[in-house]
This record gives C-alpha cells, structure tokens and sequence, in this order.
C-alpha cells in the first residue's frame, strides 16, 4: 500500500464526529453513509485529533499511555491515519 500524506495536524474531517455507540459498547466514527467501529488502540489515536497535536506528539504520548515502543506505535499510528485519510475522514 502506498502511504498518502499525513496532515500535519490530524483532525476529524468537518462531516464527521466521534461518539459512543451504546448498541454495540464501541466507540466510533460517524460520517456520511459510513460508520467506522474503533479498537481502544484507534480511539485512543483518533481522541487525540484535534488539529492541535502533531503526528509525533501523538505518537510521545500514546507511548507515555501505553507504556509502548514508540517505533511500533509510530507505525500503527501512521497506518491507522493513513487509512482514515483515504475514507476521507481525517484531515
């Protein structure tokens, strides 16, 4: 897979919000004829879009929650995003 460009300072695109699901007990995001269910890993990462933190300082600090290999969780971070950018629902 080719990776697209990352925003800098990933958010929620405008037509799109993050809510909790009480049916399915899930956390997920809602847009436009597409609802995408998130693990807690992806909530975790998506929670933190707000257009304010960089991509590396989303991954400083899910490693500081995670207790994690900030390499591994850089690399899951930057997959998770770049899949979300293709659905068009992170900017």
């Amino acid at each position: 897979m080719q990776s697209r460009m990352l925003p800098v300072q990933p958010r929620l695109a405008a037509h799109t919000r993050l809510t909790f699901d009480r049916h399915r007990g899930r956390w997920v995001i809602l847009a436009p004829e597409r609802m995408i269910i998130l693990d807690e890993a992806a909530f975790a990462t998506v929670s933190r879009c707000t257009g304010h933190a960089t991509v590396a300082e989303l991954v400083a600090d899910l490693s500081k929650t995670f207790e994690g290999d900030p390499v591994t969780i850089e690399a899951d971070v930057k997959a998770l995003l770049d899949d979300l950018v293709a659905k068009g629902v992170v900017r």
